[in-house]
């Protein structure tokens, strides 16, 4: 790791020596140091101080409370918002995530003592450089997750870490030192009392990062069982067929590898299966089978989805992507455009990107054979786009108000007639005009 190089934005650097120059102690903390020394952008700047918030706030003309009862003040400078918060002791926590109450203190290092990770408990400014108490510097050189102090009392304190800490390694490429480990094997039950959203917001960052397959060490520390007990049980079905050479969970793991970094994407890799386990059977020969997988697998995806709060629209998208990730067909046009209009022409290319990295996490039974009924299926898609060809009824050259301008009675029959009209040109799209399409209607009259 290059000797660091850390840069402050010209309006954090006046706030820190605003609070200087009046006598108090201010530093950037946190997350914005440790990237800075990364080489990375931070997302924003977090600074503490030893004045405390009514003190901060008569140093600035425009500040609004943000958590005052926590110690931290937003300072506004031209329109831009930073957040200062009082060095503090954490109070006794009794939820494991919030203290009950807080005691502010003149004292750096007992408000980096509260913190989780030694990579994330140094503080800088230009005039002091680089406080690092814990030794967060060697751990980032040596590229290890460390808890500050008792890794056991860090994890009472905050629950949360320990899914944090999993996903830091992820995200940074680092290992978990070993007493930390210990910690988050032994406490990974309390992550039992932390909220839905929380948790969801630590999965999506794991899983979108350079490593999702650190989840795999999350279901061996215990940590998976405790919110998706689901992986769990994939981790423990096999797969005695000549597609597959890894269990279902591992399976899992390389389908997420094997797709790009969206939020979507990944988390259909890790739903698609999760069906298996409950449907596997075996013939005489010895060979597993998991029909109709898929429709359960919705089901499941379904239910986590809900439990752990994610929205309506992740919800519909994550769980179709579900129900079609095993859709197969022969490379026909027709049967392309039959599919791009039941998946949905917002979902068709991401239902590629699903099926590709599926085949890419299956053995080498006849993958080449697969790989190239998708590469084939692409380029038939590519075409019909290029074309613009008709897979749904918005696209459709004749419209409700055509038909009963035709001379057909308006109620049911006229949804009934469109979407007879739509496999018409899903069949034969250079039908799909207007002359063309009513020919047809007068035809059958």
């Amino acid at each position: 790791m290059k000797i660091f190089d850390i840069r402050l934005p010209e309006k954090v650097n006046t706030i820190i020596i605003t609070l200087q120059n009046a006598g108090f102690e201010a530093y950037v903390v946190g997350g914005c140091v440790r990237d800075s020394i990364l080489g990375r952008q931070p997302e924003d700047w977090d600074i503490t101080t030893s004045a405390t918030p009514g003190e901060t706030k008569a140093l600035f003309e425009k500040t609004f409370d943000t958590g005052i009862k926590h110690g931290t003040v937003t300072i506004l400078l031209d329109r831009e918002g930073f957040e200062v918060t009082t060095y503090r002791i954490d109070g006794k926590y009794e939820d494991n995530r919030h203290p009950k109450e807080v005691t502010f203190t003149r004292s750096l290092k007992e408000d980096l003592l509260r913190r989780d990770f030694t990579i994330n408990a140094m503080a800088y400014n230009e005039k002091e450089g680089l406080v690092d108490i814990f030794g967060g510097l060697t751990d980032l050189k040596e590229k290890r997750i460390r808890c500050v102090g008792d890794a056991k009392q860090r994890f009472l304190e905050d629950a949360l870490r320990i899914l944090r800490g999993i996903r830091f390694a992820a995200q940074l490429g680092f290992s978990i030192e070993d007493e930390t480990r210990a910690g988050m094997r032994e406490l990974a039950p309390t992550l039992r009392k932390i909220s839905a959203e929380r948790i969801q917001a630590e999965l999506i960052k794991m899983l979108v990062s350079d490593r999702p397959g650190l989840l795999l060490e999350a279901y061996e520390l215990g940590i998976t069982a405790q919110f998706l007990p689901e992986f769990d049980r994939l981790m423990k079905t096999e797969q005695e067929t000549p597609h597959h050479m890894y269990n279902v969970g591992e399976h899992t793991i390389h389908a997420i590898e094997n797709v790009r970094a969206d939020k979507i994407l990944r988390l259909t890799m890790l739903l698609h299966d999760m069906g298996k386990p409950a449907l596997k059977t075996m013939d005489v020969s010895g060979r597993a089978h998991f029909k109709k997988h898929a429709f359960e697998s919705e089901k499941i995806a379904g239910n986590v989805l809900r439990r752990l709060r994610f929205d309506n629209d992740t919800l519909r998208k994550v769980t179709r992507l579900v129900y079609y990730h095993d859709y197969r067909m022969p490379a026909e046009a027709e049967n392309v455009r039959r599919a791009v209009n039941r998946i949905g022409e917002d979902l068709f290319s991401y239902y590629m990107e699903v099926r590709r990295a599926d085949v890419l996490a299956q053995s080498m039974y006849r993958r080449e054979e697969k790989i190239r009924n998708l590469d084939e299926i692409e380029e038939l898609y590519s075409d019909i786009v290029k074309k613009e060809q008709c897979v749904s009824l918005k696209k459709l050259a004749v419209t409700g108000k055509d038909l009963i301008e035709a001379g057909m009675e308006p109620g049911k029959e006229i949804g009934k007639k469109l979407n007879e009209l739509l496999e018409l040109v899903i069949e034969k799209p250079e039908l799909n005009t207007k002359k063309e399409l009513l020919k047809f209607l007068w035809k059958e009259k």
